[in-house]
Parts: structure tokens; sequence; C-alpha cells
């Protein structure tokens, strides 16, 4: 689901990269769910051409997915392949995160690997014929030894699966079959039916998506540099043939809009694999959060775990870590210099404090950390700080009594508990209600005189996609008084640095001193964004 500023965010980010007339079609998207080209055009009111152009954008830098799918013609007309748009809402916010990713790939990979990658979240999907020739433009080394270093840096990114193999561009998705169907109308009642109506269960878009992904087996398959070199002379012969920097609006891009599918070989493109850097972050707020709740031990174990299972996790959103020996966690918290001084019992004790419990003797120790539980914790902390920045000490104790208790409260229970002032309390939960930030029910009671209740609770599924929204309208808002400043100064920036002197110096100084402090808080504000949308 997108919130209505996530939305507006989303179609801002479109905008500052892409221009107004792709942001146009991007937000006809966003607000109306999967469409057709004709569809688009109709909506938006565009030339067929511009939206077209649009859609190739988009698709290049991983905005949208197509897919064909069969659509039964009326009386008297023949069946249809009708190409349909989706829009990845995901993907176009990992847009303000490309800094982050950079970092994570600098740090763990070098200059040169960040290098290569810049490049790919630049140009959205590139070739290794285009990776090698942006890198041929942009460097004074020998081509030979050049192409050989680019072509091993880039096998490390792949190897480290920082990138993907794209998806397919156009799959086509097959119609229910009978039995399909009949299943998700009936409902189940044997085994095999629960399974065919899962799969008919499955939204379109869900469909598309399953059918576009690569096989994993294939998904980090890097060719040859033979390989490469044949198809670099081929690409070289062919007159379609795209140079990095330009939109691909021809050639393998061209989205069988019209012309059809072209039957050559097509070379293999390349885009960020989001879903390696998401495990990242994820992991890396893991570890803080623990770090914070407990201490630098409890941080180096998880830490241990998670490095331990790198290669063999695969989904994003996993709730708990995998199974993992005493022996192994051991060996692995001992290759980290901060690792080196803890004994076996500080490693069990950590693990403890982490949640695990620790067998009987005798008993093989494999444990697990419930990945899905810091999260939650983290989330609700996040809430809580907002609470008590916004409402003060006391709605705070108030707020957390009754997200802790996960049930209905009186106003009087809370009061009581919270040690607030009955009539202070009434207030607080009436302005908490009044921001969506609590849930209320009203209860009346008829005896000897009629009296009525108030019951609050908490209600942790609403709220966050509120808080969420609410960080979306913050961050949007961020991004607007950036483009503010720099628009109020762009005569500033025209000007070289040298000739920068007197008043027109200290401009440019109180515009840097902006620019630093909003982006750092924008940074800051979409790890809280990651912690209820991402993870």
């Amino acid at each position: 689901m997108i919130t209505q500023h996530g939305l507006k965010l989303g179609i801002n980010l479109i905008s500052s990269y892409f221009g107004d007339i792709v942001a146009k079609v991007c937000e006809c998207l966003l607000r109306k769910g999967t469409l057709s080209l004709g569809q688009i055009v109709r909506l938006t009111e565009l030339s067929r051409e511009n939206v077209k152009n649009s859609l190739l954008v988009l698709i290049q830098h991983n905005c949208v997915q197509a897919f064909t799918i069969q659509q039964e013609g009326g009386f008297q007309e023949e069946t249809k392949i009708i190409t349909q748009y989706m829009v990845l809402f995901d993907i176009i916010i990992h847009h303000m995160r490309f800094p982050k990713f950079l970092a994570i790939v600098s740090e763990d990979l070098g200059k040169e690997c960040e290098e290569i990658f810049e490049g790919l979240l630049q140009h959205g999907r590139l070739s290794v014929n285009q990776i090698l020739e942006r890198h041929k433009q942009t460097s004074n080394q020998s081509e030979g030894n050049s192409q050989e270093a680019v072509q091993e840096n880039f096998s490390r990114l792949v190897n480290a699966r920082y990138v993907e193999r794209c998806p397919a561009h156009q799959p086509f998705l097959a119609p229910l079959t009978e039995e399909e169907t009949a299943a998700k109308k009936q409902g189940a009642k044997s085994a095999k039916t629960r399974r065919q109506m899962a799969e008919a269960s499955e939204t379109l878009e869900q469909r598309a998506l399953a059918e576009a992904a690569p096989m994993e087996s294939i998904r980090f398959l890097v060719e040859s540099f033979a390989e490469t070199k044949v198809d670099e002379q081929n690409s070289e012969e062919d007159p379609h043939s795209v140079t990095v920097g330009e939109k691909r609006k021809q050639g393998d891009l061209d989205l069988d809009i019209e012309d059809g599918t072209r039957k050559k070989k097509k070379e293999v493109l390349w885009r960020a694999n989001f879903e390696e850097f998401v495990r990242h972050l994820r992991h890396k707020a893991c570890i803080a959060n623990v770090r914070t709740r407990f201490d630098d031990g409890a941080g180096i174990v998880l830490n241990a775990m998670l490095e331990a299972t790198r290669s063999t996790e695969t989904k994003v959103k996993m709730e708990c870590s995998v199974p993992l020996s005493m022996n192994t966690i051991f060996e692995e918290v001992m290759k980290s210099e901060a690792g080196r001084s803890m004994t076996l019992e500080r490693v069990r004790a950590a693990l403890v404090q982490l949640g695990c419990h620790l067998p009987a003797i005798g008993i093989d120790e494999t444990y697990s950390i419930d990945l899905k539980n810091i999260i939650e914790l983290a989330q609700n902390e996040e809430v809580e700080s907002i609470v008590l920045k916004r409402y003060g000490r006391e709605a705070y104790r108030i707020f957390r009594l009754l997200s802790k208790a996960g049930h209905l409260l009186e106003t009087d229970k809370i009061s009581d508990t919270t040690f607030v002032d009955k009539k202070d309390a009434s207030k607080i939960l009436y302005k908490l209600w009044k921001d969506d930030y609590l849930h209320m029910e009203k209860i009346a009671t008829y005896g000897g005189k009629q009296s009525q209740f108030l019951l609050w609770k908490v209600n942790k599924k609403s709220l966050w996609e509120h808080v969420l929204d609410e960080m979306y309208h913050a961050g949007l808002n961020l991004r607007l008084r950036t483009a503010y400043e720099q628009e109020q100064e762009k005569e500033i920036l025209q000007i070289p640095r040298e000739k920068l002197v007197g008043e027109l110096a200290k401009r440019y100084k109180r515009l840097r001193k902006v620019r630093i402090v909003l982006e750092s808080s924008l940074m800051k504000l979409d790890d809280a964004i990651m912690l209820f949308h991402d993870f």
C-alpha cells in the first residue's frame, strides 16, 4: 500500500531525476495501478510518443515492469495480447538511498568497484560491454589492463551479490487454468486445491514479478571474458547498439510496444541488487539496536552470526537468522578484532541477552536470533521517541503503557498506573487519539444511572502506516526545502569558486551548511522510513 505522502515523495523523486513528463506518467501509474499504453495516454493526455519514451526511461531505471497478458475478445473478436505496465514504488524510493548503497560498496570492495557500481546507479541497467566502454571513456589506463581490471572488479560485485541480472523486460503471463479459477472461486478442500488456490490468489503484479525474475541459478552468473569480447564485436556490427548515457530508446529496450521482439541474441543486462542492500542495512539496524539496548558484546555476537550466514540467506525479510552451532558462532566471533577478547562464556551470555535459550548439557547447541522481534522493538522505540518529542514525558509514559499492554485500558486505570492526574491524562489521551496515535472505544453502562467509559489502546498496524506516512511527508518537505535553497542561490552556484569573495563567499558558505544539514537529516529520516517500510 502506497500512502498519500509516499506517493507525493515518489513523484518528487522521479521529477527531480527525469523531468515532469516522465513524472506525470509515473504519477498516473502510482495513482491508478497497472495500466496499458493506451490507458496511460488517455489518462495523462500526453502524446503516445511521450508516453512511450517515458515508459522506456522508467523501465531503464528499474521503476516500471512491463508484462503481457492474453485478453479475450468480445463477440466475433479475436483474442488480443496486451502489454501492461506496473510501477515499482520500492525501487523509486531507493533512488534517495543511492549514497548509502555507494558507501556500502566502497567500504566492502573498494573505490574501483564503487566507480563501476556508480555507473549502474546512474544508468539503471548496463551490459558488461557498456560498463567496459564507460570505464574506457573515463580512464587513462592502457586498454588491455584496464578491461581486465574492470572485468575482475565487476565479478567481485556480482559475487558479493551487489549486482544481479535484470529481470525479463516483458514476460508473458499465461491465463489461469480452469482448475485454478475454480479453486479461487470455491475455496480449498484438499492439499492440491489449496495449492492451486494460493497460486490463483496471487495478484497479477505478483505473478508478473515472479515470471520476470531470473532463475536463481543464473541470477549471479557472469559470462567469461572471452564471451564478452565476442558480444562486443557483435554489438559493434549491430547498428542498433546503444552507447552509455543514452536512454536505450531503441533495440533491446523497445518493449515490443509496436515493433515486436527482436530476433538476435540479446546482451545480458545488469542492475543493482536492491534486495542485498536492504538486507545489509537491515542487519546494520539490528546490530545498532542490540548494542544500544544491551552492550557491544551482544552486537559483536549478532554481527558474527549474520556474517556467517550471509551466503545462505536469500530472503530480505527473514524472521529469524539461520541456525548455527556454538562452535561456528565462536569461530566467527574470533575473526573480528573486538571479538578476540570474548570468552566462550561471554558469547553464551550474549546469546541469552539476544533471546536464545541455552540447551541442556549433552544436547547439540544450535542458535538462531529472532530478527523480527528486534525490528519490532526498534519500531516501538522510534514511535515512543516521536511521542516524547511531540507530546512530552507524561504522554510518553501513557503511550508506552498502552503499547506494552496491547489491549484496551480504561482512563482511570491509565491515570493510576502512569501517575498522571486524571484530568491531564484525559487531555493527553484525547490529543493522541485526535492525531491518530491511539484507538478509542466508548462503552455505555445502564444500571441505576447511565454512565460512559472510554477505553484506549495502540493499534500498531494502523499506527505504523500513519507514522510512515508522516515520515514520507517530512522527507518530501526536506527535499522541497533543499530544492528551494538551491533555486534561491542558483546564481552563486554558477560562479566559479575562486571568484566567490566577500558577501558572495558568505552566501555560498551558508548554502553549503544548509544543504549539509538538510541532506544529513534526510538520510537519518530515511533510516526510520526503512525501519517501517523495508525491514
